[in-house]
């Protein structure tokens, strides 16, 4: 059993600690391109899960399991240069997606992260639309909502988040390689009704940046549920 058994029964807040993942997303001057750069973000977050050293007895465990029983908050900060290296000395997995690179590192209290860290930017990360085209068959896909506009920063976190609901809907012990994409209106409308059938899982998110509090971000599901007419971007 995964560290990720405890998505399905959060506990209370713990004594008002808030306990965030940092997610770092290498944006240098000639920044990879936004799709792939979400998809390694989902990635990573999950990797930093499912690693052998979150798991019962790994020194990872403590720490990744308080933050998944509590709230799966994550952070996303942007680095590049001498701030990208000095990141990969901070625990965490880097993943890389066709050139685009992020680091998710292991999560705790946001008050005690690390200096190298906590210089690095949060707010204004973004970076031009993309046209990725259909996703690859066989690949889970998580579709970002169409009508709700989002920084590259702020979508990161949110398919870090559908990342982990969908592994742990599906028990899974190992990372797929998600696709990332936005549907077009109609397609969204027919992801909803299976989310209804529970076919597929949301994200709904607190509202503390971006979006207002409830607003379903993304949805996340196998690869048969892709449709033609997608698009990379909100509309």
């Amino acid at each position: 059993m995964t560290v990720l058994a405890s998505l399905a029964r959060r506990s209370a807040a713990d004594g008002g600690v808030v306990r965030a993942m940092p997610v770092v997303l290498r944006i240098e001057r000639d920044a990879a391109g936004r799709t792939p750069l979400l998809e390694a973000a989902a990635a990573a977050a999950l990797a930093v899960c499912l690693d052998p050293r979150a798991q019962p007895g790994g020194e990872w465990h403590e720490p990744v399991a308080t933050w998944v029983g509590d709230r799966i908050r994550k952070i996303a900060r942007r680095a590049r240069g001498t701030h990208w290296a000095a990141v990969q000395d901070v625990p965490g997995v880097t993943v890389d997606v066709a050139g685009a690179q992020v680091r998710a590192l292991l999560p705790g209290p946001v008050d005690e992260v690390p200096r190298v860290v906590s210089r690095l930017q949060i707010g204004g990360t973004d970076l031009p639309t993309d046209q990725p085209g259909p996703p690859s068959p066989g690949s889970p896909v998580i579709w970002l909502n169409p009508a709700v506009a989002m920084t590259v920063g702020k979508a990161a976190a949110q398919v870090g988040h559908a990342s982990m609901l969908y592994a742990a809907t599906r028990g899974l012990t190992m990372v797929p390689s998600f696709a990332v994409r936005t549907a077009d209106r109609e397609h969204w409308a027919a992801l909803c009704a299976v989310v209804e059938r529970g076919g597929a899982v949301v994200v709904r998110d607190a509202g503390f940046t971006e979006v207002e509090p409830e607003t379903i971000t993304c949805i996340a599901g196998p690869g048969d549920h892709a449709a033609p007419g997608t698009s990379s971007e909100p509309r």
